[in-house]
């Protein structure tokens, strides 16, 4: 004869065995978990919380001598004012245009010579030859913008500067803005190229070498081999780093556009995008409702494109995609 089990023993049965699997869960991943915990913390302390105060960009912020909340609760509420005066000014699209060509140069141009410049250095079969090429094309990537921009000013100083010197002319390069384009895109691929392509090397070294001795097998030059398997083999990262560089479009490097020119003021049409515009905004008019309100314009603009982009790609190969 069958015995029957109560109700209740069947759900006490029902706790336990739940119980006992996430005990053996946390047991598998408790020393991954207690790791990622400060790391977690920290991110909802200085990523999560602070989003709350983009109530700022909806307010007449007003100092007040208790503290921020109390300024924050105090300062009259505006809605959309903040961001009605962003895009009524008259350099809202000279900035957006020039923060969205830049960075559609960037991306592009890091994606390219990265890629090239991984490959070709995965041919190199010098070991220490590979390593002075990576620590010499990485240097840059740590260096201030600060930094840079001494080393570009004993370039392009109008009196005693190198090219002046070398093209035996007196041009005031901080005065031309024809020529900044160059040099900004120059000097923005120059500083991120060798940890982008460090990222891609790591990727091609990571290839099984099977499919390269199946390739010459069957008579694949080395041309065929780049292009039939090592660019597939990098296409989900490239993919993967073109996403997160089109959630970033909408933000500028500050040190580059705004330490590097000085400041310029006759540079302006062509070294102005949305964090200097932010930044000069700030400091001249001392509106923090404006800033914020253009800060979170980025955000959200970014945010839209870096879900779309994604939605796009895992429409045609759901395995590159993001999320």
């Amino acid at each position: 004869m069958k015995e029957v089990t109560p109700k209740g023993g069947l759900e006490n049965s029902s706790e336990r065995k739940k119980r006992s699997k996430f005990r053996q869960k946390f047991a598998n991943n408790g020393p991954f978990i207690i790791f990622a915990l400060p790391g977690a913390i920290w991110m909802v302390f200085f990523f999560y919380i602070p989003v709350f105060a983009n109530v700022v960009a909806f307010k007449d912020f007003k100092f007040s001598p208790d503290g921020f909340m109390a300024s924050l609760a105090q300062s009259k509420w505006v809605g959309f004012q903040n961001f009605k005066f962003l895009f009524s000014s008259n350099a809202a699209w000279l900035i957006t245009k020039n923060t969205l060509l830049y960075n559609l140069g960037f991306i592009t141009l890091n994606l390219i010579i990265a890629v090239f410049f991984a490959i070709v250095m995965s041919e190199l079969r010098h070991k220490k030859l590979v390593k002075t090429y990576q620590t010499s094309m990485l240097l840059p990537y740590f260096l201030s913008w600060v930094i840079i921009a001494y080393f570009v000013m004993a370039f392009l100083n109008p009196e005693k500067g190198l090219l002046n010197s070398m093209l035996h002319t007196d041009i005031n390069w901080y005065a031309e803005p024809k020529y900044w384009p160059f040099f900004l895109l120059m000097l923005g691929t120059w500083k991120g190229i060798g940890y982008n392509s460090i990222l891609y090397f790591a990727t091609v070294m990571g290839i099984d070498p099977t499919y390269y001795e199946a390739a010459m097998v069957d008579g694949a030059g080395k041309w065929q081999q780049i292009k039939n398997i090592t660019i597939p083999q990098l296409l989900p990262l490239m993919t993967l780093m073109t996403i997160l560089a089109v959630g970033n479009i909408f933000r500028a490097d500050f040190g580059l556009f705004y330490t590097v020119p000085q400041n310029s003021g006759a540079l302006y049409n062509v070294t102005s995008v949305l964090d200097t515009y932010i930044y000069n905004g700030l400091t001249a008019t001392g509106d923090i409702g404006m800033s914020s309100a253009a800060s979170l314009y980025q955000s959200v603009v970014g945010c839209i494109l870096l879900v779309s982009t994604n939605m796009l790609v895992r429409r045609f190969d759901g395995d590159s995609a993001l999320f």
